[in-house]
């Protein structure tokens, strides 16, 4: 464990001090933590640029950051386990994901929801990682630049952007404070291409044709944090910036404030001003999304160690980081990007060893600490929406994507069959948001339930040794993983659907042009494959009704009221129509009746030939519900509230076939 002191700032009830059944009230406890590295230390030897930080007298590499802990009022009534929820752009994932908390549980300490993370005893952890984040709003992390004979550094950064409406000005990485801006509005060195797929090959934009600059008046203004196009850009494009920048933060500092704040809550004394000293028997981490990312990178650089050579995290759920780690450990890094071109995609994907058949290199995500000690039970899930978007069959398969590889013993690998990045809920709209018309309605698998008990899955398998559901994913050898274009046929016989034209394609030439060497260093050891590698992209199999087989199946879609699928697409009106958008998914509700059903030619049974009435419905889900319980993917708990959801969602269907309004949702 590093240096590390945290000055506490305050000590609130959580929630208005309700209690939360036999564990009773929480407090909310927020501070600064104060770090210390040394950059000699073996154990920090990954972190890009740490030995070009400026030094303290003692030689060591400071830093600060923000920490908020919820804590059992009284520890004793507690279960003894930390859940480290990493949180996205300085919010919580954990409020969200598993109390069912609405936005407001995302930004500060947050309201409870059910509760459920302090019903089931966890001490929460929320520890300030990124950069970039703006001081005040959310959680952050304040770290060094790295400094060449004591100036910063300077290099090419790229910004990617798909307009949804006509243009002639774009913020550069828009809501985010520590931007890597440009260092010249006069650049000549600074490129903006145009495409119409992130695929294609790119055309060149004049450089006397756009500026750094922004509207004021009519008139264009210099101004480093936007672009400026007099011809406008046009909406569906693809747009790409790459251009000179000065300040290079030491973003990896992030990935080591996590491991060193929680080996400080773990180990530290209260003589040393640690909250929760003598408390906690097991530490556990949770991240989604981008977080999710961060802890496969973390896990791949073998940072569940500390510096003493103790284990940090006995347990990781990584959710929804498809085969991707993240650019969190290098020179000049988009924390934010979402584009595929971005060194996030690199190899290697499996926890087991596996070959590039390309440049030979053998290598894996735990491959470190299998060869030094500090290997948690680790838990990979993933939704549809990662296997057409984030390379999720990788996780499963080899590169080529022409077999299965079973996980390690010490790894399970979940997908959630039809459901989308973000959990989905009502109500129903084709709104993608920031202006982003879908072609079908967004996704509203609500899949929050199966994390619940993912989560107690693998504390009972850390602290009682009781292994968990073995891993539940589509196959190559049993046809439930298939290319992607097989599914076609039967997504363009549906009325008013076409499927993607295109999923996301990844060849290194795409994330390696326009970098410059200072970038290559994305995880202290993993070089970049060779030029004209191509990924393979596999997705699941669906049955009659286009609903995905071979993950996990919530009720959703074992009892149906529509084909749930991970992917959706650009409606025309916003350009780039039938081009997928992000990570969301889509919700293709049956025809209501069979005289709907044979009036549009669809090719699935609708809704009054599968259910006798509303009640039937219901059963069936609640059925369903109690099936994923026995086999430990559903907690009890939840059974009501699921069955609930489902009759919101029944009428909610049905109410749109009618033209007529449906019930409000009700949140948990």
């Amino acid at each position: 464990m590093a240096a590390i002191s945290l000055d506490v700032k305050s000590r609130t009830p959580f929630a208005g001090s309700v209690p939360f059944g036999p564990v009773g009230p929480y407090e909310v406890i927020e501070g600064v933590a104060r770090y210390a590295f040394d950059p000699a230390a073996a154990p920090n030897a990954p972190i890009t640029d740490l030995g070009l930080a400026p030094r303290d007298r003692h030689g060591l590499v400071e830093c600060e950051g923000d920490v908020r802990i919820l804590r059992p009022t009284d520890p004793a009534r507690g279960q003894r386990r930390l859940l480290a929820d990493i949180i996205n752009r300085g919010n919580s994932v954990a409020a969200g994901m598993f109390n069912n908390a609405g936005r407001g549980g995302a930004r500060g300490a947050g309201e409870p929801g059910n509760g459920f993370l302090m019903r089931h005893g966890f001490t929460v952890l929320q520890c300030g990682w990124q950069f970039d984040v703006a001081p005040g709003t959310a959680l952050g992390l304040r770290v060094p630049d790295a400094l060449q004979d004591g100036k910063p550094l300077t290099g090419k950064i790229t910004y990617t952007f798909q307009p949804n409406k006509p243009t002639r000005t774009e913020e550069l990485f828009t809501g985010i404070h520590n931007r890597s801006l440009p260092n010249d509005v006069e650049s000549k060195d600074a490129v903006l291409t145009v495409r119409d797929y992130e695929s294609d090959p790119p055309t060149v934009i004049p450089r006397d044709q756009w500026l750094f600059a922004k509207t004021v008046d009519g008139r264009a203004v210099p101004d480093p944090a936007f672009l400026y196009l007099e011809s406008g850009f046009v909406p569906g494009k693809v747009y790409q910036v790459t251009y000179p920048t000065t300040g290079a933060h030491i973003a990896g500092v992030g990935l080591i404030a996590t491991r060193d704040m929680v080996s400080f809550l773990r180990h530290g004394t209260a003589a040393q001003g640690n909250p929760c000293a003598g408390e906690l028997d097991h530490t556990y981490a949770f991240g989604v999304s981008q977080t999710g990312r961060f802890l496969r990178l973390f896990l791949y650089l073998g940072l569940n160690l500390d510096e003493q050579g103790r284990q940090v995290f006995d347990g990781v759920l990584a959710h929804i980081g498809g085969g991707r780690m993240a650019e969190f450990n290098k020179r000049f890094p988009q924390l934010n990007s979402s584009s595929k071109r971005t060194l996030s995609y690199l190899f290697p994907y499996l926890d087991t060893d596996q070959r590039d058949p390309v440049s030979g290199k053998v290598d894996s995500i735990l491959a470190r600490h299998r060869a030094k000690g500090g290997l948690p039970k680790v838990f990979l899930t993933n939704t549809a929406a990662e296997y057409y978007g984030s390379l999720g069959s990788l996780v499963h398969t080899n590169v080529e994507g022409t077999r299965d590889v079973a996980p390690s013993r010490d790894v399970r690998i979940y997908q959630i069959s039809g459901a989308q990045h973000g959990s989905g809920s009502l109500p129903l709209t084709d709104s993608g948001g920031e202006g982003a018309k879908l072609q079908q309605l967004v996704n509203i698998v609500d899949y929050r339930p199966f994390l619940r008990a993912a989560l107690l899955d693998l504390a009972d398998w850390v602290a009682k040794g009781a292994e968990p559901p073995p891993s539940t994913h589509p196959l190559v050898v049993d046809g439930t993983l298939v290319k992607s274009a097989t599914l076609a046929s039967f997504f363009n016989s549906v009325p008013g659907v076409r499927y993607p034209e295109r999923l996301r394609a990844l060849t290194p030439s795409d994330y390696q042009a326009g970098l410059d060497p200072a970038q290559a260093n994305h995880t202290g050891g993993g070089d970049p494959l060779p030029v004209g590698t191509a990924f393979t992209n596999l997705v699941a199999a669906v049955d009659r009704d286009g609903n995905e087989v071979g993950g996990v199946r919530l009720p959703d879609l074992t009892v149906p009221l529509a084909t749930h699928a991970g992917w959706n697409v650009r409606h025309r009106d916003i350009g780039g129509g039938n081009q997928m958008i992000g990570l969301t998914g889509s919700t293709i509700p049956f025809p209501a009746t069979r005289a709907q059903r044979l009036a549009s030619g669809d090719p699935r049974a609708s809704i009054e030939e599968r259910y006798a009435s509303r009640e039937a419905y219901l059963a069936l889900v609640r059925k369903a519900a109690e099936g994923l319980v026995a086999q430990r993917f559903m907690l009890a708990e939840d059974v009501d509230h699921v069955v609930q959801q489902a009759g919101l969602r029944y009428d909610a269907i049905l109410a749109r076939a009618a033209g007529t309004a449906a019930p409000a949702p009700v949140r948990a």
